[in-house]
This record gives C-alpha cells, structure tokens and sequence, in this order.
C-alpha cells in the first residue's frame, strides 16, 4: 500500500515504524472473513482493512474524529487477522500506534477517561487482592454483572517445596493470583513432578498488558523495565526460561525486545527476556515422557472442551499443542468443531469497555464448545477463563489444573 506520510509522522519513529507496516498490505480483504468485530458488526471500519485504512488517513495528516476512535477501541486486537494475512501485516504493531496517535489528538468523555484510568491502575495494583478476596465473600449478593467478573473462590493447594537442579521463572502475574490461585500452584505442582522448580521474584508484578492497550505505554514500559530487573538477578544464575501460564502476560514479554528496542540502557536485557520466554505449553514436548507414568487417566468419554486463546493461537502462533500432548497423557481433548479461531471476548479488559460485543461473543464461543458435552472446559489465559466461566455452569479452568488434578488422583 502506498502511503505519503504528513509531515508531522514523516520524522516521527512511530509514524516510520506505522509506514513500514502499511507497505505490505495489499488490501486483499482475507482479514475481514476471521475478524469478530466484523462478523458481527458488518461495517468494513469494524475489521482489519478499515481500521488500517483509518490509520493511514490520519498518517498522512487527516484529524481523526470520536468515530475513528471508537472504531479503533471496537478492535479485540486478537490478532486473527494476522494468522490469515497472505502479506505478513504486523496488524497488532499497527493498531497499539495507530490508537496512541488518534488518543493525543481526540479527547475522551469523561467517564470513559475514568474507567480506563480505573482499569489500568487497579488491576495491577496491590489493591486488587484483598478488594477481590471482599467480592468473593459477597459474591452472591453482587448483580449479575459484577459477579461475572468476581470467580467462585478455589483453594490453592500446597506449593511444592523441594528444590531441583533445573529452575524456571515464573511471572506471578497481577489479577491470576487474587481470581485463581490455584493456575500458578497447579503449575509449579506440575513442573515439579517432572523435576523442575519454580521461581518467582516478587518484585515482579504486572506484564504491561493493561496499561500499554489503555494507551499508557509509558506506565507499561515503566513496568516492563521493573520486571527486567526484577529477573536479571536469576536469569545471571541460570534459569533455564521465564514461564508463562498466562497467554495474555506471555506474549507481552515476547515483545518486550520490541517495546524496548530503542531503550539504551534495557534495549539488550529486553531482548534476552523474550528470548528466554516459553508459554507453559512449550514445555509440555519435555514433560510428558515426565509425567506419563504418573498421570491417572481419566475415563475415555470425559471430554475436555479446550479454548485456545487468541495470544496463544495468534499472538504466539503456538497452535495444537495442548491438544496434542494431554492426548498423548490420555486425556480426551476437543476443540470446538466451528470457529476455533475466533476471540471468545474477553480480550483483556475489553469485556469491560465492550460489553455487549463481548458476550455475544462468549456466548457464541460456548455455544461451539458446548456442542461437545464437554465435562470440563479448558483455556491458558486467566482472562478467558473468567469470562467463559460467567456464562456456563460447565467448570472453566486452566488445562494445567486439569493436569495437576490428574497427578494428584
């Protein structure tokens, strides 16, 4: 695509970094056929190529009003359309710097300026925990709304205390500890069947994901670069990886050395973090020779109902993995017959701002995955999990749970 930027972006790194993405698309359209929004909405400004039509209009010195915004903010940023795209478009990239440029020069409604403020500093603060502890106490007295984003509580179970020659990281992360626990406890449960210890640094606290998709890329850098330092102390004593088990965290700190690429003092650090970055299904190649004997295997007509979240699918490209190797631990794994692909709607916070487009999705997704009378549905990312949760009496949980169950049967 030919693009002519205006002067103010022509200088602009940002603006540079957009026109080199815009050049690959060849506006096929292929994006529009795996794009929710578009599905569902039926207007082109509500899928990949319009979205990108709208940013290089601004690009090339158009003023952006109130509608390309919301355009903008309709995006669940799954990044489907990258899986689909013939021509490598890097949509994700696009869209982060295309919503900060619209930001700077189109001023929000007030009180849409306080819940995304809301968003980005009470999820990771330290607040959250015990305000979310009060919620599950009163769970059954909160509106439907509300509730649906306030998990049953589930005990953590015992973190393991022995101590093994191989040793991963782990980002404890901001909302999965207070919402479910026992993912991270199930986890290091898990690695250390196989004879791996599990590390957290406390310092480290959230990836960056929510600030840095509100548009606070600079409280997300400066998170970012806590979290650097936080880990260098154990990556300098030979941690083989950082392990996430959360697909949301885990394909930010991917792309730490690109966020940071032009930082001079974390520039090189950020890089070796992403490069040390495994998703926790990554690991499971190594762990099922580990972990086969000591499995107890479920009844062959318990199907698990598996949700691959859009970071993992897409963001990560990591695709079939869980199902192919929980099948060869001898569960029977199912993904949903139509649309697999597709975002279930939590996407984030997205669940928040975008209520109604996000549970006509959900509800479309358990729709699919109901289909499979499924005992248990499963995911890799806190977010989903939630999500799905509110709209099924099915048990949502973590596919390591699934398989920290199985072991301790």
């Amino acid at each position: 695509m030919q693009t002519h930027l205006s002067p103010e972006f022509a200088q602009r790194a940002d603006g540079q970094a957009a026109e080199a993405i815009l050049r690959k698309c060849v506006h096929c359209g292929f994006c529009t056929a795996t794009c929710p929004t578009y599905q569902l909405l039926g207007d082109e400004l509500d899928g990949p190529r319009g979205r990108i039509y709208l940013i290089k209009q601004v690009l090339e010195g158009a003023q952006p009003t109130r509608k390309t915004q919301q355009h903008l903010d309709r995006c669940l940023t799954c990044r489907n359309c990258e899986t689909t795209c013939p021509s490598g478009v890097d949509y994700g990239h696009l869209v982060d710097i295309g919503r900060a440029i619209v930001d700077e020069k189109v001023e929000r409604p007030a009180g849409e300026r306080a819940v995304r403020w809301l968003l980005k500093e009470g999820l990771p603060s330290p607040l959250f925990a015990p305000a979310m502890k009060v919620g599950q106490a009163v769970r059954g007295l909160l509106p439907d709304a509300l509730k649906a984003k306030v998990p049953a509580p589930r005990p953590a179970g015992r973190w393991p205390t022995a101590t093994h020659a191989r040793r991963v990281l782990m980002l404890g992360g901001c909302v999965q500890p207070a919402m479910a626990p026992s993912i991270n406890a199930a986890t290091a449960r898990v690695l250390d069947a196989a004879g791996i210890q599990t590390v957290i640094a406390p310092e480290a606290g959230c990836c960056g994901a929510v600030k840095f998709h509100l548009n606070d890329q600079d409280g997300a850098r400066a998170q970012m670069r806590a979290n650097i330092d936080a880990w260098w102390p154990h990556i300098e004593q030979g941690v083989e990886a950082i392990v996430m088990n959360a697909s949301g965290c885990g394909v930010t700190v991917k792309e730490y050395g690109h966020i940071l690429r032009d930082d001079p003092s974390y520039a090189a650090r950020a890089a070796r973090i992403s490069e040390l970055t495994r998703d926790l299904s990554e690991l499971l190649p190594a762990l099922v020779p580990a972990l086969r004997e000591r499995v107890k295997r479920p009844a062959a007509d318990r199907v698990i109902g598996f949700h691959p979240p859009c970071t993992l699918q897409h963001g990560q490209k990591l695709k079939g993995g869980v199902e192919q190797h929980l099948g060869e631990l001898g569960f029977t794994v199912a993904v949903a017959r139509n649309e697999a692909h597709l975002c279930c709607g939590s996407a984030g916070t997205y669940s928040v701002l975008n209520p109604d487009i996000a549970y006509t999705l959900r509800d479309r997704k358990l729709g699919h995955l109901n289909e499979l009378k499924p005992a248990v549905i499963a995911s890799a990312n806190i977010g989903c999990i939630t999500h799905l949760q509110s709209g099924t009496g099915t048990p949502v949980r973590h596919w390591v749970e699934v398989l920290d169950e199985a072991l301790t049967a």
